[in-house]
């Protein structure tokens, strides 16, 4: 879609409806940490040839570079990895601002930023297993590891079987989540503790499949359920 905007209007950029409304309100860190400097990429791109889906791409690569950097097994690296993590983070927050503020948000856009952000996902979560295994020399921890990415993906399965089953049409995860998710990632990496990364990735995503799964059977008993046609 073609631009009709002449500058960079901070408002217009922003998402209307946060989908996790208690952290909008008590626990802002996308809006207060993560949106301003994502702002400022994509004010400076603004007049520019660059596309809210080459911003999307970057921020992949960052994510790339920050697995590269956790695999580097040493407490420096895990701080060079949690650095990256947030710098991708902030373009996967700009690409968004890009497009809605130079009215070029579509539906092919909002997919690619889903389909990169799972790869992007998957390279963090094994660098950062990876990466702790090299420094510990755990087996425990690499199996650990291995299994809690498992775990991870099999959730997000489950989410997205749910919304095809019920014809909803979202495209990725609240960034409010997100953005709290990746700070927490930032510290931890900053404290020298990759590990505690999937620690809690542990936690959420088995919670997250147990809660999936009762919900997706009590469906099953419920006389207003989606039917197939």
């Amino acid at each position: 879609m073609s631009t009709t905007e002449t500058e960079f209007d901070f408002q217009r950029s922003m998402k209307k409806v946060a989908s996790y409304p208690f952290l909008h309100k008590y626990l802002p860190v996308d809006r207060y940490i993560i949106r301003p400097p994502a702002s400022l990429v994509a004010k400076a791109l603004f007049k520019t040839e660059v596309t809210p889906n080459q911003l999307t791409a970057a921020s992949l690569i960052f994510a790339l570079l920050a697995a590269l950097a956790y695999s580097g097994a040493r407490p420096l690296y895990f701080v060079l990895g949690g650095c990256l993590t947030l710098v991708s983070t902030i373009f996967d927050a700009a690409d968004g601002m890009l497009a809605r503020s130079k009215n070029m948000a579509s539906r092919y856009g909002a997919y690619l930023d889903l389909f990169l952000d799972r790869i992007a996902d998957f390279a963090v979560m094994m660098g950062a297993t990876i990466g702790y295994f090299k420094y510990t020399r755990s087996y425990a921890f690499l199996i650990f590891g291995l299994v809690t990415i498992g775990l991870y993906f099999l959730q997000l399965a489950l989410y997205y079987i749910n919304l095809i089953y019920t014809r909803a049409d979202k495209t990725g995860e609240g960034a409010e989540a997100k953005s709290l998710a990746v700070l927490y990632i930032f510290v931890v990496s900053i404290l020298g503790r990759p590990d505690a990364i999937l620690a809690a990735i542990f936690l959420m995503a088995l919670s997250g499949t147990i809660i999936k799964i009762i919900r997706f059977l009590k469906k099953g008993r419920d006389p207003e359920a989606v039917r197939i046609r």
